[in-house]
């Protein structure tokens, strides 16, 4: 299986990871009405609450890039280099948010998503 498919797995469990964070650093969670519980967060928790929700909403565009610009048969192993990178990053993006570096957050997080623009345009610029 192509390395990208494996980054697809890796981006999917990044909103658990994320949310867990939210959860470890906090007393008192409500497994009841865990989202109320969340927005009542601040800090740390509140922020990895806020990355949580980010890795949802990124992760449809990185998995449609990676199977399309398979699909269409653009070398794997320029799909899998920015795969990858688009993990780091994602990765990089998480550690800002957490520790509060919102410039830097910004900054990966407009990388991550010109990483995931290449991905989807591979098919019509490499061959």
């Amino acid at each position: 299986m192509p390395i990208a498919f494996w980054c697809v797995l890796v981006a999917g469990l990044m909103p658990v990871l994320t949310v867990a964070v939210a959860k470890a650093g906090s007393r008192g969670y409500d497994n009841h009405d865990p989202r109320a519980w969340l927005e009542r967060q601040s800090g740390r928790a509140r922020r990895a609450d806020m990355a949580h929700r980010n890795h949802f909403e990124a992760f449809p565009f990185f998995a449609a890039a990676v199977l399309i610009a398979s699909h269409l048969a653009a070398p794997q192993a320029r799909i899998d280099e920015l795969a990858i990178a688009f993990i780091v990053i994602r990765v990089l993006y998480t550690i800002c948010y957490l520790t509060d570096r919102a410039t830097l957050r910004t900054l990966f997080w407009t990388v991550g998503q010109l990483t995931v623009i290449g991905i989807f345009l591979l098919p019509v610029f490499v061959h």
